[in-house]
């Protein structure tokens, strides 16, 4: 049989990769004219020529706090569970690849190990230096850590991409990294706006986590305006979720719903009016956050209220998607909803139509497309 004569890519992420939007679409992007390997958790992406599966009782975040609080960085990362793991799977494969697509910077220093033939795309992600800094112990055992981790690794990259500029900025700023950006966008759905709903329908997707509900929550107790939130939530805080549902089992304004799989997420949302999101900036990474869901809401062709988080609150404006918060607080978000009428949502969700093919995965994914492909071509160059 003649060998594969695509160029050779392995993408890494220390996640479950069917359930991982973003490294979905690398794959996706690339399987077609590249031979793909990937390593993860979980089963193998579709199109892929061969897939290492970390081991499902592997800890991805797991590693020695003794050596962590005794600064010994290289031997924590060493030694780390899924690092093992990983270079298990990688054990005398140097070389063996033309392109290491690295997700995260905890990959990264595995992907310089392997010396590919054309180098190494970090895939950075969110900025890990500042990930959980609303938690003291994080911030002092924690942080130092992924700081060495970036300085150390991550400046060796060949070239880097993250999820916005404010966090491409901060890179840039703090450790000389250059780095592209591509945002978290689905692929585009060939939908139409639907006419606006008496009473307006508004929309949450995503996790179940007190911080980033509790606002939208407490705003609906405060307006006195005719509306429904209905919220798709997923199960990462069983105990939350079910709090929730028990408090709000009689309710007519606000249904807890089960999660919704990515590729059916538009056409649920579809059926709505508002897509709403205010994310207090306990972290820098949170203040910075430019989220899938924002980008699900314009395929949705939904209008959409959001927090004055500068990424969101730029592209909305940019775009004339909707409203921007005057602040965080449950007070202002009610404000905004209650300010809204049907003729200004008709509106915004039309210009969610306008803008969906801009914002969707087959436009953004260009970064990355651009920054592998200079990489691949120094082996035919």
């Amino acid at each position: 049989m003649r060998p594969d004569p695509r160029p050779r890519l392995l993408v890494m992420s220390f996640s479950p990769l069917r359930s991982d939007a973003r490294v979905l679409r690398q794959v996706q992007l690339f399987r077609d004219r590249y031979a793909v390997t990937t390593l993860g958790y979980g089963e193998a992406p579709e199109g892929v020529v061969e897939h290492l599966r970390l081991p499902d009782d592997v800890v991805s975040w797991h590693k020695d706090r003794r050596l962590l609080v005794g600064r010994r960085f290289e031997t924590a990362y060493r030694s780390a569970p899924v690092v093992v793991a990983a270079a298990r799977l990688l054990a005398g494969r140097a070389r063996t690849f033309d392109v290491v697509l690295a997700d995260d910077i905890d990959t990264v220093p595995l992907a310089l190990d392997l010396q590919a033939a054309a180098g190494v795309h970090a895939d950075l992600h969110e900025y890990h230096p500042r990930q959980n800094e609303e938690n003291r112990r994080w911030r002092l055992f924690v942080a130092p850590y992924y700081r060495w981790l970036v300085r150390t690794y991550g400046t060796r990259a060949d070239s880097v991409t993250t999820v916005g500029e404010g966090i491409a900025r901060e890179y840039r700023l703090r450790f000389g990294i250059r780095a592209g950006v591509v945002v978290n966008a689905p692929h585009f759905v060939e939908l139409e706006p639907t006419p606006v709903s008496s009473p307006l329908r508004l929309v949450h997707s995503g996790n179940a986590q007190r911080h980033r509900l509790d606002v939208i929550l407490e705003a609906m107790d405060l307006v006195t305006a005719p509306m429904t939130l209905d919220l798709y939530l997923m199960s990462n805080d069983p105990g939350y979720l079910e709090e929730l549902r028990a408090r709000y089992a009689a309710s007519d304004r606000v249904r807890i719903h089960p999660p919704v799989a990515p590729h059916e997420l538009p056409a649920t949302l579809n059926a709505h009016d508002v897509g709403v999101y205010v994310l207090p900036p306990v972290s820098f990474n949170h203040l910075w956050a430019l989220p899938n869901k924002v980008f699900d809401f314009v395929q949705g062709r939904l209008a959409l209220v959001v927090g004055p988080s500068p990424e969101m609150a730029a592209l909305v404006r940019r775009h004339g998607l909707g409203v921007v918060t005057d602040d965080f607080t449950p007070e202002a978000l009610a404000r905004a909803l209650d300010a809204l009428d049907p003729e200004s949502v008709r509106g915004w969700k039309a210009a969610s139509h306008r803008a969906a093919r801009e914002l969707s995965a087959q436009e953004q994914v260009r970064g990355w497309a651009r920054a592998v492909d200079t990489l691949a071509a120094r082996v035919n160059g």
